[in-house]
């Protein structure tokens, strides 16, 4: 029994030190990055979670689909330069590094104003492929395996859990919580994991957004 709560105690401490170190990277880029174009409210996860792919912020080898509303010889695929930039024909070069796809269409429409009357402009993005650390979503705590994965626009705290295997025997799967950076914050949905797994209980089986950390605490002994 001593070894066991030691052991736990080991584990509860790691996890922190994680915690810790992550967020604090996160607030390191979140600084540099500006403001996102639209706030997480923790009374509201599964909108929060939904607006994840329209916060999106591009980088360096995104690809992205610009689409000219009835211009189709300016629509079209662009990757994201090194220099964080696209090339639209018409609209020339366009600043993307940073910005969320929002942001780049209306660039682009006050490019193309110039020569299209009201430009419509959509931009999409089809391949993830920046921001290896941000990107990821992470599962500590009382699991089998924890670990960092690839976010993928879709994925909910159970699909991540069951990846890493599930919670162990340790685990006080109803106080699950997931762990989210928005700018210099930190929001905190709670989670009953417990309750999705064993009743099928799924009101707290949230999307989850990238940079988001799942963690599974331990029972207390």
């Amino acid at each position: 029994m001593v070894t066991n709560y030691l052991q736990a105690s080991r584990r509860r401490l790691a996890t922190f030190a994680l915690l810790v170190m992550i967020f604090g990277t996160l607030s390191g880029v979140a600084g540099c990055g500006g403001k996102s174009a639209t706030k997480a409210r923790t009374e509201d996860a599964p909108a929060a979670a939904a607006n994840s792919l329209a916060e999106y912020r591009v980088g360096v080898d995104d690809q992205l689909q610009v689409t000219v509303w009835r211009n189709p010889e300016l629509s079209g695929p662009a990757t994201v330069r090194p220099d964080g930039k696209i090339t639209v024909p018409l609209a020339g070069e366009v600043e993307a590094g940073g910005q969320t796809a929002g942001t780049i269409a209306r660039s682009i429409e006050e490019k193309l104003a110039t020569y299209i009357r009201s430009p419509v402009v959509t931009v999409s993005v089809t391949g993830l492929r920046s921001h290896e650390y941000l990107t990821r979503i992470r599962i500590t705590g009382a699991v089998r395996t924890p670990r960092s994965m690839p976010f993928r626009p879709g994925i909910t705290v159970l699909d991540a859990v069951l990846e890493a295997g599930g919670p162990t025997e340790f685990a006080s799967a109803n106080r699950t919580k997931v762990y989210r950076k928005v700018e210099d914050k930190v929001t905190v949905f709670e989670v009953k994991l417990d309750d999705i797994l064993r009743r099928g209980k799924l009101q707290t089986n949230i999307e989850l957004q990238s940079g988001d950390v799942v963690t599974v605490p331990e029972r207390l002994f």
